[in-house]
């Protein structure tokens, strides 16, 4: 009897279930005698040995289904190592549910920090498999994470509605995008939906220079412009600070996101209208898109395979069109950024979409 547990850690995307369902249909498909065990609200349910027995109704028509059906939540890296209020040591705690349940393997679904966590698991002894999840599309050692298109499809969605409103009424529209750090779907949302200025944080910002791509609209005879900016959009200014002085700023910020700090000083410096317009949270929610399903299935099938053939330390990837698999310890730790010089810049800027650089 194979008994393997599974949790999904971090914020929650699109495709989470559809991923769980591909790992159980491939073992289940291959034969052999299995218990999952579901492990509640992220690492917590690992912690403190929150967790019940899944069977095949569990994951009966979630294919579809948005969010994850054992509840996720957020448990920092950099406090994996120290006690909780109660002094327990929750690595230890970890392993010791990990052995109480006699498990063969255990299954993490998560983003850069669940990787990490997965990672020193795995260097502990217990052995894991895990899989790419997150909106940001920002795991070093994939070319793509599930739950990346179909953020993309809801904030392009935004983007678009935005266009005839803005239209209509003349109006500069801020769409702030997620992304703290990364700018991969604000790029793809913004080249999606037509927006003529993309504010991501690998590439800091003159406020001139988009006041000057908005007034060369306007001298076009253009009514609008759209303007797509990552939560982590930075300026040209406040990158040249150190990240004590940073720090400090961030402290007095009167502002409710950077995007009302730039939404002011286009008012201040060209006189014009502007509007802010944040879809938050609804980027992570509702159905995957097809794209998402599929990739999802593919990937927690391949996860499957490496369970069955006892291959551990590995997070399922996707590289050059292909599922592969890359090991745990080079993938923890690492963020893929955009590069200002790929061709995906390159080519925004041949048409004509300003960076703010």
């Amino acid at each position: 009897m194979m008994r393997i547990g599974m949790l999904t850690s971090g914020g929650d995307c699109q495709a989470l279930n559809a991923a769980m369902r591909g790992v159980v249909k491939c073992i289940a498909h291959s034969g052999v005698e299995v218990e999952f065990y579901g492990f509640k609200n992220g690492y917590k349910g690992l912690i403190y040995g929150d967790f019940r027995m899944l069977t095949s109704k569990d994951f009966s028509g979630i294919l579809t289904k948005g969010g994850t059906i054992l509840g996720s939540s957020r448990t920092p890296f950099k406090t994996i190592r120290e006690p909780d209020e109660n002094g327990l040591d929750k690595v230890e705690a970890m392993k010791q549910n990990y052995y109480k349940l006699q498990l063969d393997c255990l299954v993490v679904l998560g983003g850069n920090g669940s990787q990490k966590t997965a990672n020193l698991l795995s260097e502990e002894g217990l052995n894991v498999v895990s899989l790419p999840k997150t909106i940001d599309n920002d795991l070093w050692g994939t070319d793509m994470t599930f739950g990346f298109q179909s953020a993309v499809d809801v904030a392009t969605g935004v983007i678009d509605n935005i266009h005839t409103t803005a239209d209509s009424h003349g109006r500069v529209f801020i769409i702030e995008v997620m992304g703290h750090k990364v700018g991969w779907l604000t790029l793809n949302a913004g080249l999606a939906g037509g927006a003529d200025v993309i504010l991501i944080p690998e590439i800091p910002y003159d406020i001139g220079k988009i006041c000057d791509a908005i007034k060369a609209r306007d001298e076009r005879g253009s009514r609008f412009t759209i303007i797509a900016v990552a939560e982590g959009a930075i300026s040209k200014k406040d990158a040249k600070l150190s990240k004590k002085e940073y720090k400090e700023k961030m402290a007095n910020y009167k502002y409710p996101s950077v995007s009302y700090e730039i939404a002011e000083a286009i008012q201040k410096k060209i006189g014009h209208e502007v509007r802010v317009t944040v879809p938050g949270h609804m980027q992570r929610g509702g159905a995957p898109d097809p794209y998402d399903r599929v990739f999802a299935s593919r990937l927690g099938a391949e996860a499957g395979q490496l369970i069955l053939n006892k291959e551990y330390g590995f997070m399922v990837a996707y590289k050059n069109r292909e599922i592969v698999k890359v090991p745990l310890s080079e993938i923890a730790g690492k963020l893929k950024y955009v590069s200002p010089d790929a061709s995906i810049i390159k080519e925004a800027k041949m048409l004509g979409v300003c960076f703010g650089d």
